[in-house]
């Protein structure tokens, strides 16, 4: 039986750094990335494709690929993803999209309009999730539309995955995630906690809430929540399900 690594590599989601400790682990063509089309049924095809191609290949890696997780006959495959707090994660991707530079959307967005100005925007283009429950979309891809609301196939994706990580309890979800990779048979494996891509400076939530009702105002926080209330619901899902708090 091969077995791999697949690393959902989620915007702004600790990924980079994630990725920087597994290509420590497993260099030169061991580690590979590959991104997919939107397409439902493509997304999923190419990356059964992309996986039986690269046969030297153990820890895969994309922004792109979609729920539910590749399966192949012969091949075990381990799935990792973390979460992060939900509206932290959004100033997040706000901070890093402005100071990335390039002609992107998003980055070239950020260059031209404040925080408050980057989420509106978002909000209004259909189909935009980048500041609108974005964990929720993502997780309930895992299973069919006809089985649940997103909030509910998003639950039952968190309790089906053997590993989610919390980007707020990052050296803790590495450890976890050392035990499981020595269970199913990578040993000797070192992950360590390498910062990549940090955009803000390290302060709790706590702090951070206040810090951003402070620039964006009372009003429009609310707002921000209440957008991104499924999201906060299946962090807090999450957390306590893999205990990360009680």
């Amino acid at each position: 039986m091969r077995s791999i690594i697949y690393h959902y590599h989620l915007f702004k989601n600790a990924g980079t750094s994630f990725d920087d400790t597994l290509i420590s682990n497993f260099p030169d063509s061991l580690w590979v990335t590959k991104e997919f089309p939107s397409d439902k049924s493509e997304n999923y095809s190419q990356q059964v494709d992309w996986v039986n191609e690269m046969k030297d290949a153990v820890c895969f890696s994309s922004h792109s690929a979609n729920f539910p997780v590749v399966s192949i006959s012969g091949v075990d495959v381990l799935p990792v993803i973390f979460m992060r707090h939900p509206i932290d994660r959004i100033v997040s991707a706000y901070s890093f999209e402005q100071k990335q530079g390039g002609e992107s959307f998003g980055s070239t967005l950020a260059r031209n309009t404040d925080l408050k100005g980057y989420i509106e925007v978002r909000w209004a283009i259909k189909n935009d999730r980048q500041c609108k429950n974005f964990h929720v979309d993502k997780f309930s891809k895992m299973f069919p539309r006809s089985e649940g609301s997103e909030i509910v196939r998003a639950k039952r994706a968190v309790d089906s995955l053997p590993f989610v990580g919390d980007v707020g309890f990052y050296s803790e979800s590495l450890d976890r995630l050392s035990v499981l990779l020595n269970d199913r048979g990578f040993s000797g494996i070192e992950l360590r906690n390498v910062e990549k891509n940090v955009s803000r400076a390290s302060k709790s939530i706590e702090e951070k809430m206040d810090d951003l009702r402070k620039v964006v105002g009372d009003e429009f926080y609310l707002k921000l929540v209440e957008e991104n209330s499924l999201d906060l619901e299946l962090y807090e899902y999450m957390q306590k399900r893999c205990g990360y708090i009680s």
